[in-house]
């Protein structure tokens, strides 16, 4: 009986190797958020290495990408960063949802919820343990950029409007 349980276990590993998530990886950066607003070099270096996987159109999966069910795994995580964050489609937003973006970018990163834990997890992904020093130059971008608005837009286009229910 356990080696039937044991056989059809294994069979169904090998057949949903063959159920491919689709992978994220067109690279369209036509509405990116550097393309706005400035991007330094330590800034990006950051975002790539510990945000962009998860919060763009560009994700540079891992080896463990193309085994099941961990591929399917990470493309929940990946859409669902993509969902509440996409710095490749930033400039779309309302520049009031723009402005709400930056501050939930500082909020998450000073309270140390993003990156998610899980992301660096048994060693992986270890560029992307960010630094307090990190921490601080990526919240210090996002709240220079929150200034340049504030200076460049009226104060209510800033504000987010509650949706009617």
């Amino acid at each position: 009986m356990k080696k039937k349980i044991f056989l059809g276990l294994l069979v169904v590993l090998v057949i949903i190797q063959f159920i491919k998530p689709e992978r994220n990886l067109s690279g369209d950066e036509t509405y990116g958020v550097a393309t706005k607003y400035p991007m330094p070099d330590n800034v990006n270096a950051i975002l790539k290495s510990a945000c962009n996987d998860c919060h763009s159109n560009k994700t540079e999966y891992p080896w463990y990408a193309n085994v099941q069910p961990s591929a399917w795994w990470l493309n929940s995580h990946v859409k669902g960063g993509k969902q509440h964050l996409n710095f490749s489609t930033f400039t779309k937003l309302r520049v009031a949802v723009q402005n709400h973006k930056f501050e939930e970018v500082i909020e998450m990163v000073k309270e140390k919820k993003m990156p998610i834990s899980s992301y660096t997890w048994f060693g992986l992904h270890p560029d992307a343990k960010l630094s307090d020093e990190q921490r601080s130059t990526i919240t210090s971008w996002a709240q220079a950029n929150m200034d340049s608005l504030k200076a460049n837009y009226p104060a209510d286009s800033l504000v987010m409007k509650r949706r009617k229910s």
